[in-house]
């Protein structure tokens, strides 16, 4: 695997609820700024709700390249952000997911559901596998992750997941912090995949 590092798109996972607190809505405008700001293109998943719609908006008012990958049923429910020019449908979650990952160079994690939790633990997983060796980063706004970062340690004391693995993602609590990880990254120099028996 190349030890080179080039971003040039970066998916963001995040939640689509209205209904969380204004906080949380306006990191994610933020992220969305940065990203423009930093000429990187936004990939996410398509939404005009919560985190998602805030992302987007906050990428466009700033000029940003802004990539959506939503499902075919979520556009026919009026879901889909109808200011995004490129909006790519799927029929499927798995091929949304596949998406997804392929169009980023790097990864950031806002607070989310069940959906944002699969999403940010695949992505971790299958770089602990070696399919990847691109930045993940936890945006921990208002230590939303605080209890997922606390288990993943427990997995590290316990020994469900080797130390050597505890650089395949950062976690941090600001937007900026996020986006200077993915400026100043370089790929683990390591044998990302695993070695039986552990």
């Amino acid at each position: 695997m190349s030890s080179t590092y080039c971003c040039h798109a970066v998916t963001v996972y995040c939640s689509s609820s209205n209904h969380v607190h204004k906080n949380y809505l306006d990191a994610a405008k933020q992220v969305g700024c940065l990203l423009a700001q930093h000429d990187y293109t936004l990939v996410f998943g398509g939404g005009n709700r919560g985190l998602m719609g805030a992302l987007s908006a906050g990428a466009r008012s700033e000029g940003g390249r802004v990539k959506g990958i939503i499902l075919e049923k979520f556009v026919e429910l009026g879901v889909a952000d109808p200011e995004v020019d490129d909006m790519q449908v799927v029929a499927d979650m798995r091929s949304r997911k596949r998406a997804l990952e392929e169009a980023g160079d790097a990864y950031i994690a806002l607070p989310g559901g069940f959906g944002t939790f699969e999403e940010l633990t695949e992505i971790i997983s299958f770089k602990q596998l070696g399919f990847h060796n691109k930045p993940i980063v936890i945006l921990n706004v208002n230590g939303y992750f605080d209890n997922l970062l606390r288990q993943f340690d427990s997995a590290f004391a316990e020994r469900f997941i080797e130390t050597r693995f505890k650089n395949l993602y950062a976690a941090v609590e600001k937007a900026s912090a996020a986006i200077d990880i993915i400026r100043t990254y370089e790929p683990p120099l390591i044998d990302l995949k695993y070695r039986w028996p552990l």
